[in-house]
């Protein structure tokens, strides 16, 4: 909500300042990382709810030290794969990634994080529901981290 200070005539009836509130409707948009181009030649975005959820995607795939100048972008659970997966390093996971997003992506509020190992292929399965700012709507993100050959 934005306020706007104003002055007012003497047929107004009033001189003094009045503040005047307003809301602004606000649109996340994004470019689609695929790159992939419409039927016009440019690249697709992302709009809204999309444009969050990718974001989302990118920070908990995002190791650190792969942005540059950013050296700790990112939740770096990757390397995680191989440790000894218990209810310690569940929890570990679930604080990287909430912590991550509360940095680095305003436009979601976390809602609930859930994490599982799948041991016999070295995976972590990830799933995060937030909610998007300014919008009632509620997303699921459900990802799957392995390790790269």
């Amino acid at each position: 909500m934005t306020t706007t200070q104003r002055r007012f005539s003497i047929e107004d009836g009033d001189l003094n300042v009045r503040t005047i509130y307003s809301s602004r409707d606000t649109s996340y948009s994004d470019l689609d990382l695929s790159f992939e181009e419409n039927s016009i030649g440019d690249v697709y975005k992302k709009l809204d709810a999309a444009a969050v959820k990718q974001a989302v995607k990118n920070i908990v795939l995002c190791n650190y030290g792969e942005k540059p100048f950013q050296p700790f972008f990112g939740t770096d659970i990757r390397n995680m794969l191989f440790e000894l997966f218990d209810f310690g390093t569940s929890e570990d996971i679930k604080r990287r990634i909430r912590l991550a997003i509360n940095r680095y992506e305003p436009r979601a509020r976390i809602r609930e994080i859930f994490v599982s190992a799948e041991d016999e292929v070295n995976s972590l399965s990830v799933e995060i529901i937030f909610e998007v700012i300014n919008t009632s709507e509620v997303v699921t993100l459900v990802t799957s981290i392995s390790r790269l050959r």
